[in-house]
C-alpha cells in the first residue's frame, strides 16, 4: 500500500515538473519567436503573424506588428485589412482614442470596402466609450455625437442605426447633466456677489431649449421655479411683486407639464407662499 501511494506521489511531482518545464519552454520560444518576427524584413510574414496573434487575443503584440506593417502597405491591397485589424486591436485593448483614429482612417480611405459602414459606427462607439464623467469637460462627448450623427446621415437605415441613436441620446443627457449641475450651483450661490438665481434660470432654460427631450426636463423645470421664487423672496421691495407673479406663472407652467410630478408638494408650497404675497 505504501509503495503504491509513494509511486503515485512521485508521479504527481514528475507531472508538475514536466508542466513547469513545458511552460517555461513555450514562454522562451514565444519571446524568441516574437523577436525573430520583429527582425524579419518580410512584411507579408509579419502581417500574417499579426492576424494569428489577433485571433489568439494577443492584441498588443499584434498591434505592434501592424503599426510597422502599415508603413509598407501605403496604397497596397493589404492596407485596408491592416488598418481595420489594427483598429480592432486597439478597441480590444481599451485604447478607444487610437481605435477611433484607425476606424476613421479606414472608412475615409476605403469608403467602398465591405466594412466601411461598420468602421464608421465603431469610430463613434469608440469615442462614446471614451467620454468622461459629466462633471468634466465634455468636448469629447460632442465629438462622439458628431461622429454618430455623421454615421446616421450616411447610413440612416443601417444595421447599427438604432444603437447609434440610443447612444446619442445618452450623451445628450450627459451634456444636460453638466448644465443642470451648473444651474444648481448658481442656485446654491444665491445672491452671493450678484444675482445667481437669474443665472440659474438662464442656464436651465437654455438646456431645455437645446435638449427638449432630455430625461432631466422635470429637474430643470423645478429648478427654474425654485430660482424664480427665491429671487422674489430676496429681492428689494420694488421688485418683489413682479417677481412673485413671475414665480406663480412658472408654477402653472410646471404643473401643466408635470401634473403628477415628484416635486408637486414642493411646487404647491411655493405657489401658496407667492400667491399669499401677491394677494396681500
Amino acid at each position: 500500500m505504501y509503495f503504491c501511494i509513494h509511486n503515485l506521489q512521485q508521479m504527481g511531482k514528475n507531472l508538475v515538473n514536466i508542466m513547469i518545464i513545458s511552460l517555461l519552454s513555450c514562454f522562451l520560444t514565444g519571446c524568441a519567436g516574437y523577436n525573430r518576427i520583429l527582425r524579419s524584413a518580410d512584411h507579408e510574414y509579419k502581417y500574417e503573424m499579426a492576424k494569428s496573434l489577433f485571433i489568439e487575443g494577443r492584441n498588443s503584440t499584434a498591434a505592434s506588428l501592424l503599426e510597422e506593417s502599415l508603413t509598407m502597405y501605403n496604397g497596397k491591397a493589404n492596407a485596408a485589412q491592416a488598418i481595420f485589424l489594427l483598429a480592432n486591436c486597439y478597441y480590444n485593448m481599451g485604447d478607444y482614442v487610437s481605435a477611433a483614429h484607425y476606424f476613421r482612417n479606414y472608412y475615409r480611405s476605403f469608403p467602398n470596402e465591405n466594412q466601411a459602414e461598420f468602421a464608421m459606427f465603431m469610430s463613434g462607439k469608440s469615442l462614446y466609450l471614451d467620454t468622461p464623467d459629466p462633471r468634466l469637460d465634455q468636448t469629447s462627448t460632442r465629438t462622439a455625437i458628431a461622429e454618430f450623427q455623421n454615421f446616421l446621415d450616411t447610413y440612416p437605415y443601417g444595421k447599427h442605426a438604432k444603437e447609434a441613436g440610443d447612444m446619442i441620446y445618452e450623451m445628450y443627457d450627459r451634456l444636460v447633466e453638466k448644465e443642470y449641475r451648473s444651474a444648481q450651483l448658481y442656485y446654491n450661490l444665491g445672491n452671493y456677489m450678484g444675482n445667481n438665481y437669474q443665472s440659474s434660470i438662464m442656464v436651465a432654460r437654455n438646456a431645455l431649449i437645446e435638449y427638449p427631450y432630455t430625461k432631466y426636463r422635470e429637474e430643470l423645470s423645478i429648478l427654474i421655479l425654485k430660482s424664480q421664487f427665491k429671487m422674489a423672496q430676496e429681492s428689494v421691495i420694488e421688485k418683489k411683486l413682479d417677481r412673485y407673479r413671475a414665480a406663480i406663472d412658472e408654477y402653472y407652467s410646471f404643473i401643466n407639464d408635470f401634473p403628477d410630478s415628484k416635486f408637486r408638494q414642493e411646487a404647491d408650497k411655493i405657489f401658496k407662499s407667492a400667491n399669499k404675497y401677491v394677494n396681500n
